[in-house]
């Protein structure tokens, strides 16, 4: 099979390219208007598939067709935004010439009208898919995995990505020219039009039992979703996108350039495209990580029901997620999985199990949260689904109930530094190294937990809650005056406890001085066990205690 990628050595083409590099029965033209750059790619890419570098400029493509003859044409160029006068001028020369025909293309516009090329597509004997990346494709296979549970009414979406991830310069023109501009949704159950960038709300990504994404800043933008799902799904009255890129002060600065657009009417700021680009690609740091998340509300049997999904990508595996959804149609191509032929998006090509294949392997998790009953425990709350991942005796302990004890043995590893056990006595750590009986009282109290620890005597509690706001899918637990902000991860068979941020009377603290240390739950021989070590910066080790609990009574 041979395919031609536009913008083959560009973000997203490359990273294709290298997600189809394993295809020894693949030739692949590797197209861009810089040849000596399609060849230098071409020769860092170690392949089974045969990679040919290609000098072309897209207005060139109806002699490309004619004398490469590839089967399969691949959009990876854009700005879909701005295609000028003739904007489906490849998709006409695919149809002319016979070729199938799929892109990456992001705009709403342009996507939505891909439809008018239906019957001259079908005639053509070939398939014209557009928008085949996360946005609309993922999206719309999310959505109709929770639909399945309800009736979905309104829809909230945004993509984080990793500060790492790297952009395209054509991305950062198409950001721009829509930033202020006018952007087509559904609101209220009618038609609305926003300005892009100018609306924001704030959100926490959070598989269930996985280290959560930071609290995030996302902007409203332009994507083919907002015009192409409320058509698919008549019931849906509402829908909202965005995108939150770091770092946050220059979102913020694209955030004030859009509300000043809109507010005096001016063009689009795309000149200053390069330098947004430039600056976005040099500031990098922060965690390597990104995500996406699809939030919905709904109805089932006459109740508002509520749900979101939520996917985390490790490192260097999330920027290839906008390139899967074509992997996965080149892939079902090539065992004889062919597109029926027409011209439409590309939102039902792919469902969740294609994903769930994509995935594997990679350092990138998906799961559902459901809004848990006000009589869930505080450790439901923050797990949700992830709860019936635990072992019987850590669901038994961290089960909801009004008051429950729990009696077991622990040794004690105590500090040995004057700063150490200083702090240790402030906080009514345990100061004695040893054995020691031990007893552990939970009460539940409007929504949070009172956890009273008694260690041969010596006595100290906390206060767990669930988090909200920009702590949100953390357990906030308070000893006196200090908060620990804390994930609840479900790792290697263990439920760690990793602290995230923290506050001292309630202003937040330095992240550097953040407490930390190794702290976790487990199951052994089908009894609780726990290895909690408390650390604080220049201070060094405080505490460290580890032992077994079996539950005594509960009322």
């Amino acid at each position: 099979m041979r395919i031609l990628i536009l913008g083959g050595y560009g973000v997203f083409g490359g990273r294709l390219v290298e997600l189809l590099s394993d295809l020894s029965d693949l030739e692949i033209l590797v197209s861009g208007r810089d040849g000596n750059k399609a060849e230098a790619f071409c020769k860092s890419v170690r392949a089974s598939a045969k990679l040919a570098p290609v000098e072309l400029d897209r207005l060139d493509v109806e002699l490309a067709l004619k004398t490469m003859r590839p089967e399969i044409l691949i959009d990876a160029s854009g700005p879909f935004q701005d295609y000028g006068d003739d904007p489906y001028a490849v998709v006409k020369a695919c149809i002319a010439n016979k070729v199938h025909y799929l892109d990456f293309a992001d705009a709403a516009d342009f996507v939505f009208g891909i439809s008018q090329f239906n019957e001259d597509a079908i005639a053509a004997d070939v398939a014209i898919l557009s928008g085949v990346s996360s946005f609309p494709v993922l999206t719309a296979a999310v959505l109709r995995e929770l639909n399945k549970e309800m009736t979905v009414h309104s829809v909230v979406s945004g993509i984080a990505p990793s500060p790492y991830a790297g952009i395209g310069l054509n991305v950062m023109r198409a950001v721009t020219g829509y930033a202020g501009g006018p952007v087509k949704l559904t609101r209220h159950g009618a038609p609305h039009v926003a300005k892009g960038l100018t609306e924001s709300i704030r959100y926490t990504i959070a598989p269930p039992g996985r280290l959560p994404l930071r609290n995030i800043h996302y902007s409203l933008v332009d994507v083919p979703d907002l015009q192409i799902l409320p058509a698919e799904n008549p019931a849906l009255t509402d829908i909202w996108i965005g995108a939150g890129p770091v770092p946050e002060l220059l979102h913020r600065a694209l955030n004030l350039l859009a509300k000043l657009r809109a507010l005096l009417g001016a063009p689009a700021f795309t000149k200053l495209s390069p330098l947004f680009y430039k600056i976005l690609n040099l500031m990098k740091f922060g965690e390597h990580r990104g995500g996406m998340f699809v939030e919905v509300s709904g109805t089932r049997d006459d109740r508002t029901v509520k749900a979101s999904w939520h996917l985390l990508a490790e490192g260097d595996d999330g920027p290839y997620i906008p390139s899967m959804a074509v992997e996965s149609i080149i892939r079902q191509w090539q065992d004889g999985d062919i597109p029926k032929p027409g011209a439409r998006a590309a939102t039902r090509e792919l469902e969740m199990h294609h994903y769930e294949a994509l995935f594997q392997g990679r350092d990138i998790y998906m799961g559902i949260r459901t809004n848990e009953p006000s009589s869930a425990s505080a450790f439901q709350h923050i797990l949700s689904t992830g709860f019936q991942q635990l072992p019987d005796s850590l669901r038994a302990l961290h089960r909801p109930g009004s008051r429950s004890k729990w009696v077991g043995e622990a040794k004690i590893i105590a500090t040995s530094s004057l700063l150490g056990r200083m702090i240790a006595r402030t906080f009514g750590f345990p100061t004695q190294s040893g054995s020691t009986p031990v007893s552990v009282e939970i009460v539940s109290e409007d929504g949070s937990e009172r956890w009273l620890r008694n260690f041969g005597g010596k006595t100290f509690h906390s206060i767990l809650t669930p988090g909200k706001g920009r702590q949100a899918y953390l357990m906030k637990e308070r000893f006196g005056p200090v908060t620990a902000n804390l994930a609840i991860v479900w790792k290697d068979e263990k439920l760690w406890f990793i602290p995230r941020s923290w506050s001292f009377l309630g202003l937040t603290m330095p992240r550097f001085l953040t407490p930390g240390g190794d702290s976790f739950e487990y199951e052994e021989d089908g009894k609780f066990h726990f290895d909690v070590t408390i650390e604080v910066p220049l201070a060094g080790h405080i505490v460290t205690y580890r032992g077994w609990l079996t539950r005594k009574d509960e009322t």
